[in-house]
């Protein structure tokens, strides 16, 4: 997907387990399937999940940040009413691989998509419940800190044109240009930030028994504008619970504006630089795109 990837084996995944965690030695290294787009993912024995970065770095930087996301499960964990990930370890560079890499405890279940989800308007009802509890949680007094997601929309301006002017074979570029125009233009977030997944991607929410069970990948958790949080209502739900999830969180119409508008910032952005590498995110931005134009 990326041109600076790194590929990684089950073998050199056993070495690295076997010299930092012989504890873990006699467990069964295995590949698991995933179309994220950061990490790749293997699973250890039956309890743990293995997650390598696929742009390792030896810079402390990503250590830190891979830190930085076992502390916000930790934090997170205590809050909401779905599981998310349990930090186990962070691992060190060796042999086969050049960067850190983390360990948490395996979750069960199946990436939401609408053939998973059995009640769409109870699905909505869960996440929402697991947003509200997020966005309640006490912030210090922290506020967006000009990275990631969760600032002014209008920063992401020239981001968005240069997509659109990458995707006018894909999409109807014209047609969401007015659209982004909209949703840049809305009445700014004028209240507190507050705490936020960043992600919420279809593949990052998991579904057992056709309910949400867990949350996961939170590697984009910040602080910032609770408007981010909403593009779950463009890249998974159906129109009747997507007014659902509005109202179970309470949200006026500039916040939802904003919310269409990160939507189509994580799809446009997705629809070209994935088309010939990741279908399934390739078509998940597609039918966000489609879902921002209904």
């Amino acid at each position: 997907m990326h041109a600076d990837q790194v590929d990684i084996t089950a073998d050199v995944v056993t070495a690295l387990v076997g010299a930092q965690f012989p504890h873990w030695r006699a467990d069964p290294v295995r590949p698991v399937v995933s179309y994220g787009t950061v990490n790749t993912l293997f699973r250890l024995g039956d309890e743990i999940a293995l997650r390598f970065p696929l742009r390792p770095s030896l810079d402390a930087a990503l250590r830190d940040e891979l830190v930085a996301e076992q502390d916000h499960a930790r934090r997170i964990a205590t809050h909401v009413p779905v599981a998310v990930p349990e930090p186990i370890a962070v691992g060190e560079p060796g042999p086969g691989y050049a960067g850190p890499w983390t360990a948490y405890r395996w979750i069960p279940g199946e990436p939401a998509d609408r053939r998973t989800i059995s009640g769409p308007r109870v699905f909505a009802a869960d996440l929402a419940a697991f947003v509200a509890a997020v966005h309640d949680m006490e912030t210090g007094g922290r506020t967006w800190d000009g990275r990631g997601r969760g600032g002014p929309l209008h920063t992401r301006d020239a981001y968005v044109r240069w997509a659109l002017g990458e995707s006018t074979h894909l999409t109807d570029t014209a047609r969401l240009a007015r659209t982004w125009a909209e949703c840049r233009d809305a009445a700014p977030h004028d209240g507190p930030d507050v705490w936020l997944h960043g992600d919420l991607m279809p593949g990052n929410l998991l579904v057992r028994d056709g309910r949400l069970a867990a949350v996961i990948d939170l590697g984009a958790v910040g602080v910032g504008d609770p408007a981010v949080d909403l593009m779950p209502a463009w890249n998974l739900l159906p129109v009747d619970a997507r007014d659902t999830y509005r109202r179970a969180l309470g949200v006026d119409d500039a916040t939802w504006q904003r919310g269409r508008g990160w939507a189509l910032v994580q799809a446009i952005g997705a629809l070209a630089y994935y088309v010939g590498t990741n279908p399934v995110m390739a078509d998940t931005a597609r039918r966000t795109l489609d879902a921002l134009l209904e």
